[in-house]
């Protein structure tokens, strides 16, 4: 499948915001963590500074600052449209305004960019798509995927789900996807069969609750464990 950054709406999630939806504790934060599909996040940035190992992958990453830059300010004022005129499907809470989402997410996504350049030339970000993955088997002790599977069920097919899922368990022990729901607020028609597929395969497969929540019924992650 091929990326075109026009197709892409990068998005800028923080690392308090990583920690809520994948409900990443202490320990888990000291894993091998592959943020696949990571996007503009400020994710790395902030893990990295902490010390922590991560590699973040996407297609966005082939493209220079300048282009993911102008794309972002092509994009984002119909998104943010998108989320006003949508509101009542979402949880004002943490995040209390259409306004305040779009600053949080600006932040986010200057940190990132910021440090695109620096994390490109160290490995940090690897330009990437799935379902084919350039990591050996078993690089990572847990796989990330957040707003990407699952999310876009309405042009990514139930194998495609199926495979992406096979590929992050190749290369790291633990699966964790966030969230379940597709952005028309439904649960993704492919979450059911996928999980019913790994688990013949031999994977442990679970839904749990996490202690993020802004689309109304987002609250859950699907966690995959690797045999053995």
């Amino acid at each position: 499948m091929s990326v075109k950054l026009r197709n892409v709406v990068p998005w800028g999630h923080s690392l308090d915001e990583y920690i809520r939806m994948f409900d990443l504790s202490a320990a888990d934060r000291q894993r091998l963590i592959l943020d696949c599909a990571g996007g503009a996040a400020s994710f790395n940035l902030e893990m990295t500074r902490l010390g922590y190992k991560i590699i973040s992958c996407d297609p966005i990453y082939q493209f220079s600052t300048s282009e993911i830059i102008q794309h972002i300010e092509e994009s984002y004022s119909n998104v943010f449209k998108s989320v006003q005129a949508n509101r009542d499907g979402y949880i004002w809470r943490e995040t209390q305004s259409p306004t305040q989402l779009e600053e949080a997410g600006m932040t986010a996504l200057r940190q990132f960019l910021d440090d695109l350049p620096a994390g490109l030339q160290q490995g940090r970000y690897v330009t990437a798509q799935l379902p084919v993955l350039p990591f050996n088997t078993g690089q990572f002790d847990l796989a990330l995927s957040g707003h990407f599977l699952f999310t876009n069920s309405d042009i990514l097919s139930q194998e495609f789900h199926l495979a992406a899922l096979l590929e992050m368990c190749r290369v790291a022990t633990e699966v964790r996807i966030f969230p379940l729901l597709m952005l028309s607020g439904e649960v993704s028609p492919w979450v059911e069969p996928v999980k019913k597929e790994l688990e013949s395969r031999g994977y442990k497969v679970e839904t749990q609750p996490v202690p993020y929540e802004f689309q109304k019924g987002g609250d859950q992650m699907l966690r995959v464990s690797v045999p053995g």
